[in-house]
């Protein structure tokens, strides 16, 4: 994986997050030299879904209310059905996924963390990927949606599931390392 020395990501995140696709990315991002952040709507932990029950817990580095997408080259999404659920009606994070885009950040999003590119109208004319039950989402928000482990639309990265995660966090690492990415505003 290449060098992330001196690059900040934020995983933004809340209770019932899919376990590994919180979990991967902040280990292998950190692995690269990133400086990453959990950011969350509430401060100190949140719960992860672990395949079919309550999972472990992960520490909150900063309370979204404290955050700017500003200061990150990039934002991670994780998956799950609970916590993009709960994401996509909180205004505040809808906000910092917004600014992440008109930052020219990298965002990537797994899973059912489209939700957020749908809700925030950035999925519109973007081809993107997601689990199966939020393609129609993907295509009635105007998404060209296609079923790939990756798929990468100008700094906009979306995969499908768990097993999906090394070519997501590989993809996260290069699309980092291009820089800020010029598009279109939502």
């Amino acid at each position: 994986m290449s060098d992330l020395n001196g690059k900040k990501i934020a995983i933004l995140a809340t209770h019932g997050f899919e376990q590994s696709e919180l979990e991967v990315p902040l280990d292998k991002l950190k692995k690269a030299g990133a400086e990453v952040h959990v950011i969350a709507p509430e401060g100190g932990e949140i719960n992860g879904w672990d395949e079919s029950d309550w999972g472990r817990p992960v520490k909150v580095d900063l309370a979204l209310g404290d955050a700017k997408a500003a200061d990150y080259d990039a934002l991670v999404l994780p998956g799950g059905q609970i916590n993009p659920d709960l994401l996509r009606v909180n205004t505040e994070a809808l906000a910092f996924v917004r600014a992440a885009f008109a930052g020219g950040k990298t965002i990537a999003a797994v899973c059912h963390a489209p939700w957020l590119l749908v809700e925030t109208g950035i999925a519109k004319g973007r081809h993107m990927t997601s689990y199966p039950s939020v393609k129609t989402d993907v295509q009635n928000a105007g998404g060209l949606w296609e079923d790939s482990a990756v798929v990468t639309d100008n700094g906009i990265i979306t995969s499908r599931n768990p097993g999906d995660l090394d070519a997501f966090c590989d993809k996260i690492v290069e699309e980092v390392n291009e820089g800020t990415h010029h598009r279109q505003a939502a």
